[in-house]
This record gives structure tokens, sequence and C-alpha cells, in this order.
């Protein structure tokens, strides 16, 4: 139809749609836009069914899903950067993340929603003869589409093809900064992932990073879970490395060895040692790097030596509910593992063993390890006290301070060697309490 000019007559220069026709128009668009968004059955899930608190009863899930639900709602509006959202299943990352494509959508926004998944199984499909897309014009689509949401990453079977993809999709969209939102799968952590995708997915000048909800623990995390329980007390506010009755020398190791394990909280690079005798603080500034990571979403695995063992062994039962494997592989691979008194446990050839596969897997693989220990070294089985001495990764501290459950004033520590050993970056020099390689 042709408008009005002011005069009231027709502008026959200019035609303009009519009620009916402009309508029609609009659902014709929006039915492509949702076509495109490949939401599908998932464009129920909106901002309008979601609680902005969560489902979880507990003040402090409430308070980190509300900061994900501002988020989340900010970056509709305006998609800028990456957005992840980590979470057990049920924790409702994918509804917010499919709330988001459905609000852009809904403004007019071209917005893509798939499963890494189902992303895989369209580029294969692509190949085939039959296909109506060609592998190139799907790949294109996803990596220039202007939101990217990419769910349940991680869930996918990783072979070196699938793997090659998902990298050119993310470095594509990391390079050109185009707005993204991820959710993270069951079950897999930040930690968990490769590290060429963890390092992009954590970028901070580009990336912000929600965790919803509490895990829900497996058998075999239960008992880690109960041991960090108990730990939950020992923090690094909470440790006392300024006791005004030791001697100066004592008090300055002491606060030598606060800083050490705050600094190696931080960033865990390597190995840290701690030596010293019972109640001389080790375990509280191992427990203290566990809270503190763990309070900043990082998995940590805490086991007290004696335990581990005796839980091995209890995997070789015929009613146990959880296999050796599970068990000893999630310790054994753990982004940051924590060894607590390590030379308490009965020194059987298979407990030796079995801790030596331990210790030289991370040894070969540079994984992070935190060690506490009231043994000297040398009374160390070799084969792993040269792993622990080694300069090259290892940072070994003893701690001079004595039982501070007893009123002593001579302490019976580790006697330290002349020569101090490097300090590799981490914290203050601790040339007094530092265990020399042999």
């Amino acid at each position: 139809m042709h408008p009005r000019l002011g005069n009231g007559r027709p502008d026959y220069d200019r035609l303009v749609p009519c009620r009916c026709s402009r309508q029609s128009l609009e659902e014709t668009r929006a039915q492509r836009m949702q076509s495109y968004s490949h939401l599908g059955a998932l464009a129920r899930l909106t901002f309008d069914n979601l609680v902005p608190q969560g489902k979880s009863a507990d003040p402090d899930d409430q308070e980190r899903y509300l900061r994900a639900y501002q988020a989340a709602t900010a970056f509709a509006a305006g998609p800028e950067g990456w957005l992840v959202l980590t979470g057990p299943s049920n924790s409702g990352k994918t509804h917010m993340a499919a709330a988001i494509a459905g609000r852009r959508t809904s403004l007019g926004h071209r917005a893509m929603f798939v499963s890494a998944a189902d992303l895989l199984d369209h580029l294969r499909s692509t190949f085939s003869p039959g296909s109506d897309v060609s592998y190139d014009q799907l790949f294109l689509q996803l990596k220039e589409t202007p939101l990217l949401v990419l769910d349940d990453l991680g869930s996918q079977s990783c072979t070196p093809w699938a793997e090659e993809k998902l990298m050119q999709l993310i470095d594509h969209r990391f390079a050109g900064q185009l707005p993204t939102v991820f959710t993270i799968a069951d079950g897999v952590s930040l930690d968990d992932l490769k590290e060429k995708w963890r390092t992009r997915l954590t970028d901070p000048s580009l990336s912000r990073v929600y965790p919803l909800g509490i895990r829900q623990h497996s058998a075999t995390e239960a008992s880690e879970a109960m041991g960090m329980e108990l730990l939950k007390n020992m923090t690094f506010d909470r440790f006392d490395h300024k006791r005004i009755n030791l001697p100066p020398e004592q008090r300055q190791n002491l606060e030598q060895a606060y800083h050490i394990a705050f600094n190696y909280a931080q960033a865990p690079d390597g190995w840290l040692i701690l030596q010293g005798e019972n109640g001389c603080g080790k375990t509280h500034l191992a427990a203290a790097i566990a809270n503190r990571r763990r309070g900043n979403g990082h998995r940590v695995s805490f086991v007290f030596v004696p335990d581990f063992l005796d839980h091995l062994r209890s995997t070789y039962a015929p009613d146990s509910k959880v296999t050796y494997d599970e068990v000893f592989e999630r310790v054994k691979n753990a982004p940051l593992l924590i060894l607590d008194d390590y030379g308490e446990h009965a020194a059987s050839a298979w407990a030796q063993e079995k801790l030596y596969q331990l210790i030289n897997h991370r040894y070969n693989a540079r994984l992070p390890l935190v060690v506490t220990t009231c043994c000297p070294l040398e009374d160390i089985e070799t084969r792993v006290s040269s792993r622990l001495a080694d300069s090259q990764i290892s940072l070994v501290f003893v701690i001079m301070a004595p039982d501070y459950r007893t009123d002593r004033s001579a302490p019976r520590a580790p006697a330290p060697r002349p020569a101090p050993r490097r300090s590799r970056g981490r914290g203050p020099e601790a040339q007094n309490g530092r265990q020399p390689r042999d």
C-alpha cells in the first residue's frame, strides 16, 4: 500500500506493507530466527520461567546463582565477550544459556544454540552425499554467527578430529572476540578440560566464569568432601604465623612458611613439601591452600595418606560400590593433589608401590602437588624422596616451630642443612627452613 502525504493524498512513490502484511512478515522473520537458533524444544526455557535465586535452599548457592542470573540477563541485552557457566546436572546452566539465545532471537538478532556433541554430528553429516549443506557452509556459520551458545562442552567424544574442529571454532571466536556462551558438562570442571581450551575459556580479558549449584559428590569424592569438611576452618586467616611466644628465628621461619603457602595457593606451580613435627602447622597450611583453591572454584583432592591407602584396599572388596581404578585415577590426575601425613602409613611393599606410582605419575606430568610429612626426606624411600627433592619442580620447606599444643620452648624439628635451596620465585626466601637436595 501507499502511505499518505501530509495533505492526505497517497504517496505513489513509496510502498509500505499493510498491517496484515506487516504482521505476516514479522511472524515469518521470527520463524526464520527461531529456525536459525536451533533451539527447538528448548525455546520454552526463558528468563520468565527461570528462578533468579535457583533451586537450592543454601544461601551461598542462591547468591552464586543470582550473580550468574544477573550476568546472563545483562549478556542477553548486549552480548560482549564470553560467558562460561559451570555446575552439575540440573543446576540450571542449560536453561540459562537457552534463555540468552531465546532473548536475542526474540529481539530480532541471530543466535545459534548447539550442544558440543550435536555440533560434531552436524559437521560429520555434511560429508554425506545427500547433505543439503556443505561442511564449509556450516562451519563458517558456526564460526561467524553473532552469538554462539555451545552447550555441554566436555561431553563429546574427543577424537583427534573432534578436538581439532572444536579448537578451530574456539580459536576463531577467541581471536575475533565474538560473543559466545559456554556451558560445561556435568562431572567436568574447567580444570578437567584440555589446557588449550581452558586457557581460552578462563582468559580474564574476555571471559567471565560463573559456577552454579553444588556438585553432587560421587562415592569416589565423598571421602575428599568429608575430609575438607573437617578441615574447613583451617584457613589462612586462622593461621597464627606471628606467635609471640616463639623465639625470633622460629617466628620468622613460621612467617616464611605462611607466605610461601599463601603465594602457592594463588597459582599452584610445581611441588610444595612442608616438613616438620606434629602440630607445627603444616597440615593447617596445606588445608588453607585447598580451601583457597576450592573457594575460587577449582577442584582439589586432599587426602590423608593412611586413609587413602585404606580406601584403595577397600575397593577390592566384592561389595565395593567404587572401583580401584576410579579412586586411583581421580587422585592421580587431580588438578591439585595434597598428600597429608606422608610417611605415617604402614610401609608394606604394596603401599610403597601405590604411592610411588602416584608420585611418579604426577612427577612426569608435572602436576601440582603439596605434601606434608614429619619425616626427613632421607628417611623416605629413595625413588620417592629423589622426586620430592628435585629442585627443578619441588620446594621443600622445614617448619621449625614446635607443636603449638604443648608448652615446650625448645622444639624438636629436623635440622636444616647449611646450603639453602633456591626459591623458584614463589614467596620470600626461606633459607632457615628449606631442606636442600641430597
